[in-house]
């Protein structure tokens, strides 16, 4: 069997259980986001973006630890959250997404922290995001259990941000804790002392929708670029689901890890492809992945 064949094999087999599914769990990792256009290891984009942090021999936007000042680290932040959390512009593959399952039931989970689905038309009340927000932050201690948006925050961190040296030139304008004025971090789970206290709601809405589907319906669960960096938050809660809903199936679409269990062979399914060439093909009436090797491009 040629790969161009398994492949259209994969878009055909895909298709039909979008088909005969009562409700569809999205879920996605980084590769979903990737494939949208934000890859945090695009060297090319993060030196337009950020040519101070270039120059100091920093290549991709994978920034937990690294060790920088106030006024580089949140110049960074700046302008990361402005172009990946509070880009107005609809994001076409999310869009073609969302074409693909809007007249199904259907909930997300995603460990993305960058807000493309609810941006993207999908319900804000189905979606859980586990890992956090771009769009808050919260206190470092933490003082408080309470969040706030970034929105204002990176509006006046830009207005003081220079992209020539990478820096927040006002020291006014570094923020602080709204209720101690201690540090403050963006709300993403970084460690332990993350404040996940605004995704709780979604967190018990999603297992309500779980726990009350209708024995013998169909669910699936679509998955797109979960890898092994955080398996626990996305991938392997897939596999545990589609063992224990006897009616439900997981497909995993993924151009570097696409291996699922033996134990649910027969529903499951590998598609070794990126996200938005499976995607654009079931936009298609008939159509294909063009072959499993596009992924290298």
């Amino acid at each position: 069997m040629s790969d161009k064949r398994s492949a259209t094999d994969d878009t055909d087999t895909v298709r039909a259980w979008l088909d005969e599914s009562d409700h569809v769990l999205v879920t996605a990792g980084a590769g979903l986001t990737a494939a949208a256009g934000y890859d945090y290891g695009d060297t090319v984009r993060f030196q337009e973006l950020f040519p101070a942090l270039h120059r100091l021999g920093l290549r991709s936007r994978y920034m937990v630890g690294v060790p920088l000042p106030p006024e580089l680290m949140w110049g960074y932040w700046a302008v990361h959250i402005a172009d990946v959390r509070y880009d107005p512009r609809p994001n076409p593959l999310y869009q073609d997404l969302h074409a693909l399952v809007k007249d199904k039931d259907t909930w997300v989970m995603t460990s993305n922290v960058d807000a493309l689905f609810v941006r993207n038309a999908f319900d804000p009340e189905r979606i859980f995001t586990p890992q956090g927000d771009y769009g808050r932050y919260q206190c470092t201690t933490p003082c408080t259990r309470r969040t706030w948006s970034t929105e204002p925050l990176v509006e006046e961190l830009l207005r003081a941000y220079d992209p020539t040296s990478g820096l927040i030139t006002d020291p006014g304008a570094l923020p602080r804790c709204p209720n101690c004025g201690g540090d403050v971090e963006i709300n993403v789970r970084i460690g332990p002392e993350f404040v996940d206290d605004a995704y709780l709601p979604a967190a018990g809405r999603l297992q309500d929708w779980l726990n009350t589907l209708p024995a013998g319906d169909r669910l699936l669960v679509l998955e797109f670029g979960a890898g092994f960096n955080t398996p626990g938050v996305i991938r392997r809660p897939g596999e545990h689901l589609t063992r224990r809903l006897p009616g439900a199936r997981l497909v995993r679409v993924n151009p570097d890890h696409p291996e699922v269990p033996d134990a649910l062979t027969g529903r499951a399914l590998a598609v070794a492809a990126r996200a938005d060439h499976l995607i654009s093909a079931l936009n298609r009436p008939s159509s294909t992945l063009s072959t499993y090797g596009d992924h290298c491009e």
